[in-house]
Parts: C-alpha cells; sequence; structure tokens
C-alpha cells in the first residue's frame, strides 16, 4: 500500500498541503458556526450537529498528522472511516432528537 506521503508527493505536496489547510479552516469555521448556533439555541439536536461538524475538523488534523508522519497509513485509514461513522451517528441522533422533541411539543 502506498504511503500518504507517497502521493502526495505525485500529487504536487504544496498543493495537498494548502487542500489540508483549507479543509481544516473550513471545518474550523464549521464547527464555530455550529457551536454559535448551539449557544444560541440550546437544544440537544443543535449540539450533536456542532460535534458533528467537529469531525470535519478533526479528519483535517488527520490527514496532516498522516502526511507529518506522525499517524501511519493504516490508523489513517481507520480514523477516516471511524469519523465517517461518527459523523453520521451524531447527525442521526440530531435528526430523531429533533423529531422526537417536536412531536412531544406539538401533542
Amino acid at each position: 500500500m502506498d504511503s500518504v506521503l507517497h502521493l502526495a508527493s505525485d500529487l504536487q505536496g504544496v498543493a495537498y498541503a494548502v487542500v489540508v489547510a483549507v479543509g481544516g479552516i473550513a471545518g474550523a469555521g464549521l464547527l464555530g458556526l455550529g457551536l454559535a448556533a448551539f449557544l444560541r439555541r440550546r437544544s440537544r439536536s443543535y449540539l450533536l450537529i456542532a460535534l458533528a461538524l467537529g469531525t470535519l475538523t478533526v479528519r483535517a488534523g488527520l490527514a496532516a498528522g498522516t502526511a507529518l508522519g506522525v499517524v501511519g497509513p493504516a490508523a489513517h485509514h481507520f480514523g477516516e472511516h471511524l469519523l465517517d461513522v461518527v459523523m453520521a451517528g451524531l447527525v442521526i441522533g440530531a435528526v430523531y432528537y429533533a423529531r422526537s422533541t417536536t412531536v412531544e411539543a406539538s401533542s
């Protein structure tokens, strides 16, 4: 299996670093907006969505760690799939919780 560093050199290492950095900045920005929405609404569903957006920032950190050689390719691959599952679970939880509280409130 090729390492991420090997692939990055084929894809112009600078471009890879820029994409990871922009992804991290965008993820952090979305996390900040999600947390601001949570602080305004103070509901569990907003908290779950904010945490789901936080996984985008963690993914960028994982990619950076792999590019720097701190995280191995197998751990990187497993970590990305784990974060996908966590993000999906958080979003499903937020939707479920929002639907259950809406139904209770309208009854």
